[in-house]
C-alpha cells in the first residue's frame, strides 16, 4: 500500500509541476542511454526546484560542485543575472564533452565555465565570491567541500547540499562500519546543525536537500 501511494503521489507531482523543457529532457534521456550511473542526474522535480531557487535569489556567481552531465548547472543557470557566471567542477573527464555540448546549445557557453579536476584543489584557486553553491559530488568529501564553499560565500549566500538523507539510512542506529557514505553523511548533517555560522533546513525532496544560509 505504501509503495502504491508513493507512485500515485509521484504521478500527481509530475502532473502538477511545470514541465521539464525540451533541452533538459533530451539531456536526461541521453544521460540514461549513454552514461554509467544515470541515476546521479538531478532529474525534473529537483531541477525545477534548483531553477526556482536560483530565479528567486538571482545570483551573480554560482558554484556547482559535481557537474555530472550538466543538468543541475543548466537549471541553476536559469536564475543568473545578465552579467552572471556559473562555475561547475567535476573530476570525470569522460563526460565533459556531453555537458559542454548542452551548455552551448542552451546558450550558456559564455556564462558557464566547466572545470575538470579535484574540487578540493580547484575551489581555493577561484577568486569569486558566490551567492549560491550546490554540492552534489563525492559524499566522503562533503565536509571538505562545505568548508571550502563557506570560505567563498558572502553573508546571506545560500548553499544547497544534495543526498543528505541518503536513502533514509541516516536515521538508522545500526550502521555497518564499512558503510562510509552513511557514516560521513550522518556526521556531516550533525556538523551543519551545530554550525553557528549558518542557519539550515532539510527538505525531503528526492534524497534530501539541505538548504544552508551563511550568516
Amino acid at each position: 500500500m505504501e509503495e502504491l501511494i508513493t507512485r500515485k503521489l509521484q504521478k500527481y507531482l509530475e502532473n502538477h509541476c511545470s514541465a521539464e523543457d525540451d533541452l533538459l529532457y533530451r539531456l536526461r534521456r541521453e544521460t540514461h542511454l549513454k552514461v554509467m550511473h544515470p541515476h546521479m542526474i538531478s532529474g525534473p522535480e529537483q531541477g525545477r526546484f534548483l531553477a526556482f531557487l536560483s530565479q528567486m535569489i538571482q545570483p551573480k556567481y554560482i558554484l556547482d560542485i559535481g557537474t555530472f552531465t550538466g543538468y543541475s548547472a543548466l537549471c541553476l543557470a536559469k536564475g543568473l543575472r545578465n552579467d552572471g557566471k556559473l562555475i561547475t567542477i567535476d573530476i570525470n573527464e569522460e563526460i565533459n564533452d556531453l555537458a559542454v555540448r548542452y551548455f552551448r546549445e542552451a546558450g550558456f557557453d559564455n556564462k558557464i565555465q566547466k572545470l575538470t579536476g579535484d574540487a578540493a584543489v580547484l575551489i581555493p584557486q577561484i577568486s569569486l565570491c558566490f551567492d549560491l553553491v550546490f554540492i552534489d559530488a563525492d559524499k566522503i568529501k562533503y565536509p571538505v567541500y562545505y568548508e571550502l564553499a563557506l570560505e567563498k560565500m558572502k553573508p546571506g549566500a545560500f548553499l544547497l547540499i544534495d543526498n543528505v538523507l541518503w536513502y533514509g539510512k541516516v536515521v538508522e542506529d545500526d550502521i555497518r562500519i564499512n558503510d562510509k557514505e552513511t557514516l560521513i553523511l550522518k556526521k556531516f548533517n550533525e556538523m551543519v546543525q551545530q554550525d553557528k555560522r549558518v542557519e539550515n533546513v532539510i527538505i525531503p525532496l528526492r534524497d534530501g536537500i539541505s538548504i544552508v544560509r551563511k550568516l
